[in-house]
C-alpha cells in the first residue's frame, strides 16, 4: 500500500492523487484504495469529497485493515430544525479505513457534539472530565493493527488550552476512543513530571507503544511506553536516563533523546536514540519543488532569507532495539566510523492561511527531523548518512540491514549506486544506469520477513521512481550480495523526465 500522484489521468489533464496497493502474491494490477474527488465514507451528509491524504497509509500485518487520514470538505451540516438554515459544516479530517479490505469507513472524525455521532469526542479521561470535546487534528500516520482496530494520536483543546494524546478505537462498531496517554498525565518513570507531547504510536497483537515526553524539543523526563489493549495504564519500556549497552563517552552514556517513530512487531521495538552533550551542524536548504506557501515559509525562516538555516544535531546516536518480553535492550549501530547521522530532514507543515500545506498538518511549518527503521522479529532496516571518506568529506546515505547478534549491519542500497539494481528500467536513453538519489522506508514497511523501500533514480536528463519488495534471505554466508538483486518491483511512481 502506498500514497502517490499520478501525471495526468482526470478531465483538464489533473493528476490523480491517492493511496493504491497491489497483491504482490499475485502480481495483479495497481488498485486504488482511495482517490481526491471521491465521497468521504458516513457520516457525510453534505456529499463531500476528500481533497489530500497527509502521511502514509499503514496495514494490519496479519489482515487486510488498512488505515490512513484524510482531509476533506466538510462532512456534516446542522440544520436548524425552526428555520431549515444550516447552522454550521463541520468536519474537514479523518482516520479511515477499510476492515477485511473491504469497503472504507469512518473511524474518527473531528466532529464536535452533534447528535448521532458520540464515538467521535475525546474520551473524557484525557479531558479532566469534560464532556463534548472534538479532536481538532490526527497528526502523523495512524498504526491498523488485529484485524479493526486503530491507535493514534489526537490533538484537541480544553478550555482554550491545546492538548494532544494517544487513543484506539475499534472502526467497526460506534464505541468510543479509548485514551491511552494524554498531556499533563504524570510519567511513571519519573515523578513530578507529566507529559508535554506524544507521539503518533505503533500498534501489534493487542499492544500499543509509544513515545511520550515532558517537553518535545528539550526533554528531560519520557521515554517509550506499552499499553495492552483492554487493560488501564502503560509500563515503561525505554526511559529517558536509561543506560546506553556497551558505550564509553565522558559527556554521558544515558539516552537524552528518543525518538518518535517506533516500529513495533508485537515483541520487539526499534527506535531511534541519542546521549551525550556532543553536537554536530548540519546545514538544512529549502527546496525548489512543491508546494509555494511552504517553500516561502522555509525561506522566511532561514537565516537573512538566504534558503539554509542550520541545525545542532546530537553526535552520539543510535538505532536500538527492544524486546519488551525479555527486556533486554540492543544498540544496533551508532555513529562513529561507519556512521555519521540517522536523522534525515524536511520542512512541513501549513503556513497560515495557505490551505492544507504539503503534508496536510494543521501544525505550523519547521523543520522536522526523523529517522528511518523498521524492525521485524529481530532484525532490523534503517536509512544512514555515511561517515565521510576520501578528501571532498562527502557523505551519501545508505540504506542498511541487521540480521542479529552475529551479523554486522551490511549496506543494502546506496546514494550513487546504479539504478538497475532494483529495476532494470532505471536507464537512461541511451541504456545507462541512472543513480539512485533518494531510498525511503517506513516503520511498518517491514513485516513478516518481507521489506517494502521506495527508490529514486535520476541524472540531469532522466528519472525514474517506484515502490520495491524483496523477502529478507536467511542470514548465511553468500546471501548478502544477492539480496538487492531480489528486489521486484511493484510500481512505478514516476516516468522519466
Amino acid at each position: 500500500m502506498f500514497r502517490a500522484r499520478t501525471r495526468g489521468g482526470q478531465q483538464a489533464g489533473e493528476p490523480i492523487t491517492g493511496v493504491f496497493s497491489r497483491d504482490m502474491a499475485t502480481l495483479g494490477p495497481v488498485g486504488v484504495v482511495v482517490e481526491r474527488n471521491q465521497l468521504v465514507p458516513p457520516p457525510n451528509n453534505t456529499g463531500a469529497t476528500f481533497n489530500e491524504f497527509p502521511a502514509f497509509a499503514r496495514i494490519d500485518q496479519g489482515s487486510l485493515l488498512a488505515a490512513r487520514r484524510g482531509q476533506s470538505q466538510p462532512v456534516w451540516q446542522v440544520i436548524d430544525p425552526i428555520t431549515g438554515e444550516t447552522v454550521t459544516r463541520v468536519g474537514t479530517s479523518g482516520i479511515y479505513a477499510t476492515p477485511g479490505g473491504g469497503a472504507a469507513v469512518t473511524g474518527m472524525a473531528n466532529l464536535p457534539a452533534i447528535a448521532g455521532f458520540p464515538q467521535f469526542l475525546v474520551a473524557s479521561a484525557a479531558t479532566g472530565g469534560v464532556a463534548d470535546v472534538k479532536f481538532d487534528q490526527f497528526p502523523g500516520a495512524p498504526a491498523a493493527f488485529d484485524g479493526s482496530l486503530v491507535a493514534f494520536k489526537g490533538n484537541y483543546a480544553v478550555d482554550g488550552a491545546g492538548q494532544t494524546g494517544v487513543f484506539y478505537r475499534d472502526v467497526t462498531g460506534t464505541g468510543a476512543p479509548v485514551a491511552v496517554a494524554w498531556s499533563g498525565q504524570a510519567i511513571p518513570n519519573a515523578p513530578g513530571a507529566v507529559f508535554g507531547s506524544t507521539a503518533p504510536p505503533s500498534a501489534a497483537a493487542g499492544q500499543i507503544v509509544f513515545t511520550g515526553l515532558d517537553n518535545e524539543d528539550a526533554p528531560t523526563a519520557g521515554g517509550i511506553y506499552l499499553a495492552r489493549v483492554g487493560q488501564p495504564g502503560f509500563n515503561t519500556l525505554v526511559g529517558i536516563g536509561d543506560t546506553v549497552p556497551g558505550v564509553t563517552n565522558a559527556s554521558g552514556t544515558t539516552l537524552n533523546r528518543i525518538g518518535e517513530a517506533l516500529s513495533f512487531d508485537g515483541r520487539r521495538v526499534a527506535f531511534w536514540g541519542a546521549w551525550g552533550t556532543e553536537t554536530r551542524t548540519v546545514t538544512l536548504t529549502c527546496g525548489s519543488e512543491g508546494n509555494a506557501a511552504v517553500i516561502a515559509a522555509c525561506i522566511a525562516q532561514s537565516d537573512n532569507g538566504s534558503g539554509t538555516t542550520t541545525r545542532e544535531v546530537p553526535l552520539h546516536q543510535g538505532i536500538f532495539l527492544k524486546d519488551v518480553v525479555t527486556g533486554e535492550l540492543t544498540l544496533v549501530a551508532e555513529t562513529g566510523a561507519a556512521y555519521e547521522d540517522f536523522l534525515f530532514w524536511t520542512f512541513s507543515g501549513r503556513p497560515p492561511g495557505a490551505g492544507d500545506g504539503d503534508e496536510g498538518d494543521a501544525e505550523p511549518p519547521r523543520w522536522r527531523s526523523s529517522a528511518f527503521v523498521a524492525g521485524d522479529a529481530g532484525r532490523v532496516a534503517f536509512k544512514a548518512l555515511k561517515s565521510p571518506e576520501g578528501d571532498d568529506g562527502a557523505s551519501l546515505f545508505g540504506l542498511f540491514l541487521d540480521l542479529g547478534d552475529d551479523f554486522n549491519p551490511f549496506e543494502v542500497l546506496g546514494e550513487g549506486m546504479a539504478g538497475t539494481l532494483v529495476d532494470p528500467l532505471a536507464v537512461d536513453e541511451l541504456g545507462n544506469p541512472l543513480p539512485i538519489t533518494a531510498i525511503a522506508i517506513e516503520r511498518d514497511g517491514f513485516r513478516n520477513g518481507w521489506l517494502a523501500i521506495s527508490v529514486s533514480m535520476a541524472s540531469e536528463e532522466a528519472g525514474w521512481a517506484g515502490v520495491y519488495l524483496a523477502q529478507v534471505p536467511v542470514p548465511e554466508p553468500g546471501t548478502f550480495a544477492l539480496f538487492a538483486g531480489g528486489l521486484t518491483m511493484l510500481g512505478l511512481a514516476r516516468r522519466r523526465r
